[in-house]
């Protein structure tokens, strides 16, 4: 490390990690040129890693894709030949990717026995793939998105809704291709890489069920302010008056291209040959961010008074996605107020730094992918309890400038946490 400060080597390392979680390079590495003659191939998904793997796709198959359609996140598109592009809202859903998932759902439908349908799919799908299932309108599933963002329930909770108050997630993408093979290649964002779960499942069987999806509301209180045709659609559901979403499915194959895990690996890797002693934790970290930021900040401290559980200079890794429950009306997300969580842990400890930042490049609705603290931004920022209260680390961290600001990466498989103790 000589020369090397503890933020260098913590971009150092987080860089190294994206590479490894390339959306481009996964496809190339886990798909191979169908030998199969099919008539017509079509590519279709949704996601924020999904044009880069298009762009792959593109240069495997070239003439043989018929056509395709992708959702993209505004700002991610990229240049594609034979795949339209459509860019769309997130994370909460607008028209334009409703009607961008309108033409999914019609190529899907006119695939044939003798075609291909290749499904790219990678995190934010679920936000950027809606087809409220009628009557449900867009207003309503914003509304619904909305109350989930905010009350703290996790990936798979939130997802669990989005299948059942959709008509494209949870299998039924591919339930509307058959009796054409689909193939799904997917990046996933979700702990534990569950595939009914990435980007809410549109081609793999659904686990979660009506009754499940109603039982979140009621698990966070909030089962009243869910707008009627929701609530009436769950209940109908549950009573066994609505089919339930596919169970099985015989013409979905779903490959996981690339994963958080993936991204650790790299990233030990690289802290390994800058010097640090080196221990990845998990890459299923979850629950309330600040209790999670506590946890990573007595890691820090413990690294530094006795050397437990490794000796300095040591870098602790960490990955997975944690949730943050709105109080405030601030500005930030879940990776700013981690690092600014863990600020008040480290408070006084030298050369440590606690480093979060999302792989796709942002961070709840601002420009930064995440942020990071040392031993001494508690001192630096004033009033770190105000901004955490009010959910408020974006503006505690621009005038630092401890933001982490990369713009879109081009992937996403959920949060890195880093903990360096030089």
């Amino acid at each position: 490390m000589p020369g090397l400060t503890v933020r260098k080597a913590a971009m150092q390392i987080f860089r190294a990690a994206l590479k490894a979680a390339d959306p481009g390079e996964a496809v190339q590495r886990h798909f191979s040129v169908p030998a199969t003659t099919f008539e017509r191939i079509f590519v279709v998904g949704a996601g924020k890693a999904t044009a880069p793997m298009a762009q792959a796709i593109e240069k495997l198959l070239g003439k043989r894709i018929s056509g395709g359609l992708i959702n993209i996140k505004h700002g991610h598109a990229v240049k594609l030949q034979r795949i339209e592009q459509n860019e769309c809202g997130h994370p909460v859903p607008d028209e334009a990717g409703v009607r961008g998932a309108q033409r999914i759902a019609a190529i899907a439908r006119d695939a044939n026995a003798n075609d291909l349908v290749i499904c790219l799919i990678s995190g934010g799908a679920s936000a950027l793939m809606p087809l409220p299932a009628p009557p449900i309108n867009l207003g309503e599933k914003q509304a619904t998105t909305n109350l989930l963002l905010a009350c703290g329930a996790s990936i798979h909770e939130i997802n669990a809704v989005r299948k059942h108050i959709s008509a494209i997630k949870g299998g039924q993408l591919a339930a509307l291709a058959s009796p054409a093979k689909v193939l799904s290649l997917i990046l996933s964002d979700v702990i534990g890489d569950n595939l009914d779960v990435i980007g809410s499942g549109p081609t793999s069987p659904d686990a979660s069920t009506f009754a499940a999806a109603r039982a979140v509301f009621e698990k966070y209180g909030i089962w009243n302010k869910v707008p009627r045709a929701v609530r009436q659609r769950l209940e109908s559901g549950a009573k066994g008056e609505i089919e339930e979403t596919p169970k099985s499915l015989t013409n979905a194959e779903n490959r996981i291209i690339g994963s958080n895990s993936i991204a650790l690996d790299a990233a030990a890797e690289k802290a390994k040959e800058l010097g640090y002693k080196t221990l990845i934790l998990s890459s299923s970290i979850e629950g309330e961010t600040r209790e999670i930021a506590a946890m990573h900040a007595a890691i820090a401290r413990e690294i530094r008074q006795s050397g437990r559980p490794i000796k300095p200079p040591a870098c602790i890794i960490s990955g997975g996605e944690t949730t943050v429950t709105i109080r405030g009306k601030g500005k930030g997300g879940r990776n700013q107020e981690f690092a600014l969580a863990a600020a008040a842990g480290i408070a006084g400890l030298k050369d440590v730094l606690v480093f979060s930042a999302g792989t796709d490049g942002t961070d709840g609705p601002t420009d930064a992918a995440g942020a990071q603290a040392d031993g001494q931004t508690f001192q630096r920022g004033p009033e770190v309890q105000r901004r955490l209260a009010n959910n408020d680390s974006y503006n505690f961290f621009q005038p630092l400038k401890d933001l982490i600001v990369t713009g879109p990466t081009g992937t996403n498989v959920m949060d890195i946490h880093l903990i360096l103790v030089d």
